[in-house]
């Protein structure tokens, strides 16, 4: 029943509220008693009073009304009591005192005092109590009621607690906003704010940068401790996240494992790229879940708008592609969007095709690296490496299908035959030399891992002291009673067990208390840089020395390239070295003709000092100088310059522009000149392109490049009006190219 709805037009007693009070009730009863629509008996007006005051205390709702000024003439004594107060205290009160002013974004509840002065009806008008202890919400409906001559008198009304319906409705909304698990937003919020975002940074020209965040080897941690444990860990992953990115942009998880980052304003590489790494080492760390210690690890795939897209899907795919391409490359690593990643995406789709037919035919093969001993210059045992001889493609690198194949689910057949292959090899070298071979985290965690390792030791006639199985800390992501057991089953069949990598991010000394380890693998990471003032790798090397030698073990420093890096290691008192200082990986055939004397010494030979890592490349770019375009090629790249091949008699200090693409402008001063080769410096150095490679740390702003008069892309046509090139303003080239002297048939000087 809608008790306000009936209300009469008759005057209010004006000889006090409680008169009032009473009146409004005789009124409502009154009119029940004279309404039968039915032809039923009436309603008495007594039993109607009594069901109104019954529906009072039941307090399922309430009443109110109003004098002509709008101040309050009853109001249900239920009511005041969550308001904080007593009905007496709040007669003759305004009516809109009671509710708080609205915010902006509460335009319907703004309305209230305009209804009341313009003397409209309402119905379910929902307002906020103003003087409540905890926060109370409304719904109140009224109408306005005039005496017999038309004359406004006040208004009458009704009204119900909805707080709990709108908490209600305000915890559906968050559940359809943000993710209930880690409290993050959720992807169909992240996608909604990112298109309206990009939808108003076209038009003001902004950039705003997309991160995919995927976790590596998570589920493993389901599979081992359970999905419960997963959560839990997934919740830490939240709150690391929120503390890297902290203000610099928002954080969203699109569900599983996976996680988007949107960072408006930002479109520095070298800033993106720190991040990245940030995430990545944040992520890496160690996590407590349950009691268990914890290892993942994480990818990162990074896009940018304008450049690599301008819708939110356009921007998203772009991201995923670089997350693909980030996994793809060894994964724990970023990766920047570029235009060649959907090639290369369908390049690793065809080689995943290839590789599961490789072993079958034949075309996989160990490489051996020596292992020497640094106080006597003699090989003392060979590291395994997996090579993949493509017939199409030639030689494959292992950073490439390795990858590849634990995507694939592949890893372990192709462990299984690099173990069985390393003991046939090693078996029949001259002496007894030993063959390390690499382990994964997914080998290590299938309980067939003994028996392919007895298989091969029977099979091959070897003696299980000369196999070494290198373990990385991978091992130790979930430490479980599977994981001990695996050591002594292992460790109870003769093998040696060596730690790889160690100091990469998993370390923990208590594993080491328990892990029967007879050898520490020093990573090379700890080896760069150590001869540089300042460096505090010699430190960390010498105590993780000191500390094998505690626990009665070896070391083995990988990758020294030079002198002065392996002058070093033999100082701190390592006790092998792997690296080119000595040798290259060599074909088993090469390994025993080098072993046939029964001993195989070899000499440090290298480069006397490191220098900033230069990557080899034939790669065209073009060359702007003044009003000319100079078509030049890349023979070397380093963060601070390169070795471009082009252009002939250039002078020393002559600027140039080097052009990379996809908007990456470079200035560079020649720094030497040499006939057609230009040592050249970058005024900027160049970042860290998450994938081994270099790019510029910003780009050239794609509504740039098409005022420019240029083609862009992302840009639909017609988007920027198209600049008209002044002819006249152009001069002649400055420098002669190869082409011009190959033209001309006459030999520069």
């Amino acid at each position: 029943m809608n008790a306000h709805s009936s209300i009469g037009s008759d005057s209010p007693d004006p000889n006090g509220s409680l008169s009032e009070g009473r009146g409004f009730f005789d009124k409502i009863s009154s009119r029940i008693g004279s309404q039968n629509s039915t032809g039923s008996r009436n309603i008495k007006p007594a039993e109607a009073l009594l069901l109104l005051q019954n529906y009072e205390e039941s307090r399922q709702g309430w009443f109110w009304s109003t004098d002509a000024a709008g101040n309050l003439t009853y109001i249900t004594e239920s009511i005041t009591e969550i308001l904080g107060t007593k009905s007496a205290d709040l007669i003759g009160k305004p009516m809109v005192s009671l509710f708080l002013k609205p915010a902006d974004n509460q335009a319907g509840a703004r309305t209230l005092p305009f209804i009341l002065t313009k003397k409209m009806k309402f119905n379910g008008l929902e307002v906020q109590a103003a003087n409540s202890e905890d926060e109370c919400w409304l719904s109140i409906s009224g109408r306005p009621h005039q005496d017999k001559s038309g004359n406004f008198l006040g208004f009458r009304g009704s009204g119900n607690d909805v707080t709990a319906q709108r908490r209600m409705s305000l915890d559906t909304s968050r559940l359809a906003m943000y993710d209930s698990l880690t409290g993050l937003a959720n992807r169909a919020s992240m996608s909604k704010k990112l298109e309206t975002t990009l939808a108003a940074y076209r038009q003001q020209k902004r950039a705003c940068a997309v991160m995919l965040v995927d976790l590596d080897r998570f589920k493993q941690i389901n599979d081992t401790l359970g999905h419960p444990a997963g959560d839990a860990l997934l919740k830490q992953v939240a709150e690391r996240l929120l503390k890297v990115v902290g203000q610099a942009g928002e954080v969203s998880r699109l569900g599983g494992d996976e996680f988007q980052i949107m960072l408006p304003d930002c479109d520095d590489r070298g800033i993106l790229g720190d991040l990245a790494s940030k995430i990545i080492s944040s992520l890496s760390q160690p996590y407590s879940v349950e009691g268990n210690r914890c290892i993942i690890g994480a990818s990162v795939g990074v896009a940018i708008s304008p450049f690599d897209g301008l819708t939110s899907e356009d921007l998203v795919k772009s991201a995923d592609l670089a997350l693909y391409e980030a996994k793809g490359n060894g994964r724990g690593r970023f990766r920047f969007y570029s235009k060649g990643l959907q090639q290369s995406a369908e390049d690793r789709r065809v080689l995943e095709e290839h590789l599961r037919d490789a072993i079958g035919k034949g075309e996989l093969e160990l490489a051996y690296q020596p292992v020497v001993n640094v106080k006597t210059n003699a090989v003392e045992g060979f590291e395994a490496l997996m090579r993949w001889n493509h017939p199409e493609r030639g030689q494959i690198s292992p950073a490439l299908f390795i990858p590849i194949a634990e995507e694939a689910n592949l890893i372990w057949e192709l462990g299984q035959w690099a173990i069985k292959q390393a003991c046939k090899d090693a078996a029949g070298w001259p002496g007894k030399s030993r063959v390390a071979v690499n382990v994964s985290p997914i080998q290590f965690a299938n309980d067939l891992l003994p028996v392919v390792i007895d298989e091969a030791l029977s099979g091959s006639g070897l003696s299980a002291s000369r196999l070494e199985l290198e373990i990385t800390e991978g091992v130790f992501m979930a430490e479980t009673n599977e994981t001990n057991a695996m050591f002594q089953a292992l460790k109870s069949r003769g093998v040696r067990l060596a730690l790889d990598d160690f100091g990469t991010g998993y370390s923990s000394l208590s594993y080491l208390q328990t892990a029967p380890f007879d050898k520490i693998k020093i990573d090379q990471s700890f080896v760069r840089g150590a001869t540089e003032p300042g460096s505090r790798n010699g430190a960390i090397i010498a105590a993780i020395v000191a500390l094998a030698e505690a626990l009665a073990m070896e070391t083995t420093a990988e990758g020294i390239e030079t002198l002065d890096e392996f002058a070093l290691i033999k100082k701190l008192n390592v006790s092998h070295v792997q690296g080119y200082v000595y040798s290259k990986a060599v074909g088993n055939k090469e390994l025993i003709e080098n072993l046939e004397g029964g001993r195989w010494v070899i000499e440090p030979a290298g480069p006397a000092h490191h220098r900033n890592d230069r990557l080899s490349m034939y790669r065209k770019v073009r060359m702007i100088h003044e009003n000319h375009v100079y078509s030049i090629v890349i023979r070397n790249l380093s963060k601070t310059g390169a070795l471009v091949d082009g252009l002939y008699n250039v002078p020393i200090g002559t600027k140039f522009v080097i052009d990379f693409g996809d908007g990456q402008l470079a200035v560079a001063t020649v720094s030497r000149s040499d006939g057609n080769l230009q040592g050249i410096k970058f005024e900027t150095r160049l970042v860290d392109d998450g994938n081994g490679g270099l790019c510029t740390s910003r780009r050239v702003s794609p509504y740039l490049i098409a005022e420019a008069g240029l083609d862009v892309p992302n840009l639909p046509a017609g988007y920027v009006p198209t600049a008209k090139i002044d002819k006249d303003t152009l001069s002649l080239p400055a420098f002669s190219t190869v082409a011009d002297w190959k033209a001309t048939k006459i030999k520069p000087k």
